[in-house]
């Protein structure tokens, strides 16, 4: 299957979580599997060659990130929502498109010095990804690039990614 029909898989849901919201879910495009192995294909390619670790953003970057860290033969550590991990490392709080949210690091598996990529499956108005590169920062990491699936433009979530490298498969 091709980039662009696996893209097309995608399908947007008006009013959700709340009104005047368009959700774009790529629940389709995970369900098929020549579709998910394209996107997986195509998110490797966009990693860095000296990325040593990929971070997934919860919850659908960790099935995105699982799939590229195998196709390119890397680990991955999950950078998840508070309360679900038992070590820390660190926690940030941000800014959603509609409230507010924190994200955390589990400690002692991000080393000082890691070159990381952070993976996941929408950039909306980049409060999240941001929360999970300032994570990995003050663990020491450097944050080589964020890669997506999908940018929603018009919300300029990359304006709030302080000039790190982004790659998208399609922005809409």
């Amino acid at each position: 299957m091709q980039l662009d029909e696996a893209l097309g898989l995608i399908t947007e849901i008006p009013d959700f979580p709340e009104p005047g919201v368009l959700f774009r879910d790529l629940s389709p495009l995970f369900a098929h599997g020549d579709g998910f192995a394209a996107v997986t294909d195509a998110l490797a390619a966009t990693v860095e060659p000296d990325v040593e670790l990929l971070a997934a953003v919860e919850a659908r970057g960790f099935m995105l990130a699982a799939a590229v860290g195998y196709a390119r033969g890397l680990g991955v550590v999950l950078v998840r929502k508070p309360g679900k991990l038992p070590l820390v490392a660190g926690r940030v709080h941000y800014e959603l498109e509609y409230g507010t949210a924190a994200l955390e690091l589990p400690e002692k598996v991000v080393h000082a010095g890691a070159r990381v990529a952070v993976v996941d499956d929408v950039l909306a108005t980049g409060g999240t990804v941001n929360a999970a590169c300032r994570l990995l920062e003050d663990a020491g990491a450097t944050v080589a690039g964020v890669s997506v699936v999908l940018e929603l433009a018009a919300l300029d979530g990359r304006s709030a990614l302080g000039g790190r490298k982004v790659s998208s498969l399609q922005i809409a």
